[in-house]
């Protein structure tokens, strides 16, 4: 990896994670969700901005959490009330697990066009990774509901960050097996059809 791309994965790490990570931060410092959900929306804004400029475009996940971010913080500022910045959580993750299996069944792999060429699967391989990544995120959805429907502030807020984050990474490891084996197939496909040519 190139020192260049190398800085653009650590820009890219910094504009996706940082109005979780300032809230989290706020949240614990003030222990105030008005005052963590003022820093959310505002490090919200500043990080699709920053990710307009360094890349000229809108990525589709960081404009997804973002704008997500802006929405139902905003509604949190102007009711009040603290339930619908944890409901974007659940209508985010929802969102992408009913789009992925949508899509799944219309014969198309929406995390194909999320990930872009960072991954070379068949269609195969992008098949299962959509239907198992579009079930992780229906159920982080469903989680998300028990945990601040049933626990403190404190303990909703960790598990936002890095709980939710822990979970995603841990749930990508386990498909790295899958996506190898996929990969290998598809490189061996590739060298028989140029032998035969």
């Amino acid at each position: 990896m190139t020192s260049s791309s190398k800085t653009s994965s650590l820009v890219r790490l910094v504009i996706d994670y940082s109005g979780a990570a300032v809230f989290v931060a706020a949240y614990f410092a003030t222990k105030d969700f008005q005052k963590a959900t003022w820093c959310l929306v505002a490090v919200s804004a500043l990080a699709i901005l920053a990710g307009l400029i360094t890349e000229r475009r809108l990525a589709p996940l960081p404009l997804i959490y973002g704008g997500a971010a802006l929405v139902f913080g905003g509604l949190t500022l102007v009711f009040h009330d603290p339930r619908f910045v944890k409901m974007k959580t659940t209508f985010v993750d929802l969102s992408l697990g009913i789009s992925m299996l949508t899509g799944l069944m219309l014969g198309k792999s929406p995390i194909k066009f999320l990930v872009g060429d960072q991954l070379k699967l068949s269609e195969g391989g992008w098949r299962r990774l959509t239907l198992r990544f579009g079930l992780f995120f229906i159920a982080l959805a469903a989680l998300n509901e028990v945990v601040w429907r049933t626990q403190p502030d404190r303990v909703w807020v960790l598990f936002r960050m890095p709980g939710l984050l822990i979970l995603s990474f841990l749930f990508s490891f386990t498909q790295i097996p899958m996506m190898m084996r996929d990969a290998k197939s598809l490189e061996a496909v590739s060298r028989a059809a140029e032998t035969q040519q």
